[in-house]
């Protein structure tokens, strides 16, 4: 047991409140527990894996698999030897929306609350050279970013994790909840640890892998369907098992790019080529954002669409923000 020297402060964080450390140190519980669970299923992992991404299954029955195998350990997760999907783009692409689709882009979406200055920011539409990489097919998740966080002694744990507790049941929930710095630092750490060029993705190569060369409005399609994707219309509030929703993977067959947690890329927010700044309460507040791109379970539909540009609120706690990697070639 502790023994604090002088007095305690109501001013002290809880993990110091309870004797604990700032930084991540792992219970002597959560991975045992995840092996001893293993050992009891261990016939059952690969019939769930059957499941979790199989289409003709019905949602629950994947979400259901998806919740077996966090506890289990995921095999499809693998921290050191991501699953990447090779982006092989040929010279130019055109990204972005084009001007006179500003209108009726935001007739659709008005409903939602949604101020004619966010989709704006879209605008205009631009063509950029893009190189051939790989982008990973599933956000990084819990159980990864917990790896990172006990090698590497970095001290921010996500708000997410309650207490700082790792949490094991959700160990393939993409991890969210935490700064770009920290996604930045991840992807520094996986680089050294592999010897490859891991980064996030830029916006242009992240909107690519989820529109495609024919510049589709989501990564499935054009039309917005209920129930294939873990935004707020699902109903669920909280994250998800990665790949649960396979009928929304990409034409390139990346995963929850248009739900589950929004995502970091690269990118800080600047005007495309062409365009103005948009000068909204998010640019006001913090006019070096970092962009994010993707729904979530916390917000609506019009975060799905593959062209949308926003980035975290620091005053709401709705804003659920995760990453996944890129690798260049």
């Amino acid at each position: 047991m502790t023994n604090f020297k002088g007095n305690i402060s109501h001013t002290w964080s809880p993990r110091k409140l309870m004797g604990l450390p700032e930084t991540y140190s792992r219970s002597p519980f959560g991975h045992g527990i995840t092996n001893a669970v293993r050992n009891l299923f261990q016939k059952d992992i690969a019939n769930w894996l059957k499941l979790v991404e199989n289409p003709k299954q019905q949602l629950i029955v994947r979400l259901a698999a998806g919740y077996a195998l966090a506890l289990c350990g995921d095999p499809r997760i693998s921290p050191f030897e991501p699953i990447m999907i090779t982006i092989s783009t040929i010279n130019s692409v055109t990204l972005g929306l084009d001007h006179e689709q500003l209108l009726s882009t935001y007739d659709k979406l008005k409903s939602l609350g949604v101020e004619l200055e966010w989709i704006e920011k879209e605008c205009p539409s631009y063509s950029i050279n893009l190189r051939p990489y790989r982008i990973a097919k599933y956000p990084i998740t819990n159980y990864e970013f917990s790896i990172f966080l006990e090698d590497s002694q970095y001290t921010e744990i996500p708000t997410s994790w309650t207490l700082g507790r790792y949490p094991l049941e959700k160990s393939n929930h993409p991890v969210h909840t935490i700064s770009p710095n920290a996604a930045d630092a991840y992807a520094m750490w996986i680089s050294q640890k592999t010897d490859r060029k891991f980064r996030l993705p830029t916006e242009a190569e992240w909107e690519f892998a989820a529109a495609g060369p024919d510049r589709l409005e989501y990564p499935w399609g054009n039309e917005f369907k209920d129930g294939i994707i873990n935004t707020v219309e699902l109903g669920l509030l909280d994250s998800s098992p990665v790949g649960c929703f396979p009928t929304s993977d990409s034409i390139f067959g990346v995963s929850d790019m248009a739900g589950n947690v929004e995502e970091y890329v690269l990118n800080t927010y600047a005007p495309y080529p062409g365009g103005k700044i948009i000068n909204d309460y998010l640019y006001r507040i913090c006019p070096d954002y970092r962009i994010a791109r993707g729904g979530s379970f916390t917000r609506f539909k019009d975060l799905a669409r593959n062209r949308r540009r926003h980035g975290r609120n620091p005053d709401s706690i709705v804003y659920v923000m995760g990453f996944r990697l890129a690798e260049e070639i």
